[in-house]
């Protein structure tokens, strides 16, 4: 009954918090400056009466209050709207964003969590020797460096030797499928390259401070004196119990990192969600910031509650 109630709790405040950022998507980009209309309506001698058509249209002469109501029974039906720049819907150009965001993210993100989790156990095994130092130390400085950063040096070091923008050459036609999927990967090596490099650090100082802390423990001692060998005492008996703040830490990385995907494709002209965002904030589109905003917090939302959940199947100490 305790597990359930802690199951329950965890679901309710995620629910509660997703129509949070639902209220606060629909607020906040109505106080901006400017509007949709007047970034539609920017055409030589656009009329009052074209301004005035567009606002009808979108529903934007309707009160606050009633444009409220309508965007909350359209969301919960699965309707986010149209978008205001190409007039397509916005789940489509969503379905469409994140399938060229999935990739790209996906494979960073698994070089980072897998270099990060290395790194920081061979740092905590081996604390104080040169390998430990000039692992922190690099560890560190990728930290420290903001995303924009190395993806711009990113460019500078590799101009002219890898694909800079975009996700395919537009001149290549008539290939196989293993020649689009060669020039995709080639595409994707720079982007997938920052975004391993801004995670793996602090996957490895993460997972460190992790391990230094278990095998500071007297069941560690223990188990050294009765002779475990290295390997299965670290595998075993460390790692297994420095899972929490790395549970935390994934958790963390796959919801963040859709977020943190927004400079890197706006940097490498990648046609994914963060760059659509950034379009959308650019034209004023509402309904595609809207749309966007609530599908990140979805995303983030739900890798929370999945780490909530596999604290209690971890540590079930945490529902006393």
């Amino acid at each position: 009954m305790r597990g359930s109630a802690y199951v329950w709790k965890r679901v309710a405040f995620a629910v509660v918090t997703v129509f949070i950022a639902l209220t606060l998507n629909f607020v906040l980009f109505r106080v901006l400056p400017g509007g949709p209309v007047s970034q539609i309506s920017r055409v030589p001698n656009a009329s009052p009466a074209l301004k005035q058509a567009l606002t009808t249209q979108f529903g934007l002469d309707k009160p606050l209050w009633e444009q409220y109501l309508l965007y909350l029974r359209q969301t919960l039906q699965g309707n986010l709207g149209v978008s205001y720049m190409n007039r397509q819907p916005v789940f489509d150009n969503l379905i469409d964003a994140f399938a060229n965001t999935i990739p790209m993210v996906t494979l960073g993100t698994i070089l980072a969590l897998v270099i990060g989790i290395v790194a920081g156990v061979v740092s905590a095994v081996r604390r104080g020797s040169a390998i430990d130092h000039f692992s922190t130390n690099i560890a560190v400085l990728f930290y420290a460096f903001p995303t924009q950063f190395l993806g711009m040096m990113l460019l500078v070091i590799f101009a002219g030797i890898l694909p800079a923008a975009g996700m395919s050459d537009p001149f290549a036609v008539g290939g196989s499928s293993w020649d689009t999927f060669l020039d995709m990967f080639k595409h994707m090596i720079l982007p997938v390259t920052t975004l391993m490099l801004t995670l793996y650090a602090e996957n490895a100082l993460i997972v460190r401070s992790a391990m230094l802390e278990t095998l500071g423990e007297d069941y560690i001692l223990t188990a050294k004196a009765k002779g475990v060998p290295r390997g299965r005492m670290i595998r075993a008996h460390a790692l297994r119990n420095a899972m929490l703040p790395i549970v935390t830490m994934v958790a963390m990385s796959l919801g963040a990192v859709v977020t943190g995907s927004i400079l890197i494709e706006v940097i490498f002209s990648w046609p994914g969600i963060g760059r659509a965002l950034y379009t959308a904030v650019l034209k004023r589109d509402y309904p595609m910031l809207q749309g966007g905003f609530l599908a990140i917090t979805v995303v983030v939302i739900t890798f929370n509650l999945l780490a909530d959940l596999i604290y209690y199947k971890l540590d079930p100490r945490i529902t006393t």
